[in-house]
């Protein structure tokens, strides 16, 4: 999830989206030597229990609904290739979905295992397992950029992109309290997954790995 959710906590290990660490940007106590891991890091657990009720009937998709304070700036175009394009959305939707599961405080959340599968939905139920252990949740603006999408001859689709997390933060439940943080080189994260799409015709994000501090994403 790897947004680089402040660093409450450590950073665990994310990849993918998620960079196991709570959000944001440059927190006193990050630990910015670490490479975070986000849903979907490489670990071996394999996500608990079926999807919640609030995965919607196979074929169907689940409607992601995020708190109004939650928002996205996706600089993704479209290129013109409908099997790119239709990766990139439901890459999107995984995003989405994994916000809505944190805000909802529900680690097990049938949006986010709609759109990934082994690694990547083990390691989101890690990261949003996170939030909900210290009463947190998101808020603020995400924007995500230079994205790469390439289908490969297996038929998956391998996926990298870029995260800004420098305005977003954490925010505790109890107290509505936000833990706005100075922007520094880590709150900038690239990610690189990879995608397949399965019987429903979704791309479900198999495997996500994520760095945070890249070069190639700073502005």
């Amino acid at each position: 999830m790897n947004r680089r959710r402040p660093t409450l906590l450590a950073a665990l290990a994310l990849t993918a989206a998620t960079a196991l660490t709570l959000s944001a940007c440059g927190s006193d106590d990050d630990n910015s030597g670490d490479n975070d891991k986000i849903a979907g890091a490489d670990t071996s657990r394999e996500p608990s229990a079926s999807p919640s009720e609030s995965a919607t009937a196979v074929g169907d998709r689940p409607k992601i609904e995020v708190p109004t304070d939650v928002t996205y700036k996706f600089e993704w175009d479209k290129t013109g290739d409908p099997v790119k394009d239709a990766v990139l959305h439901d890459a999107e939707q995984r995003i989405r979905a994994v916000d809505m599961a944190i805000a909802e405080q529900n680690p097990l959340h049938g949006a986010y295992r709609f759109y990934s599968e082994g690694e990547a939905a083990a390691g989101s139920e890690i990261y949003i397992q996170e939030f909900v252990d210290h009463k947190a949740r998101t808020t603020g603006l995400t924007r995500y950029y230079g994205e790469s999408a390439s289908i490969k001859g297996d038929g998956t689709a391998s996926l990298t992109y870029c995260e800004d997390q420098s305005k977003s933060f954490n925010m505790f439940l109890d107290t509505g309290k936000i833990d706005v943080t100075t922007a520094t080189k880590d709150s900038y994260v690239i990610y690189a997954g990879t995608l397949r799409k399965n019987s429903k015709e979704v791309w479900v994000t198999e495997r996500l790995n994520s760095e945070r501090g890249s070069s190639k994403c700073q502005p």
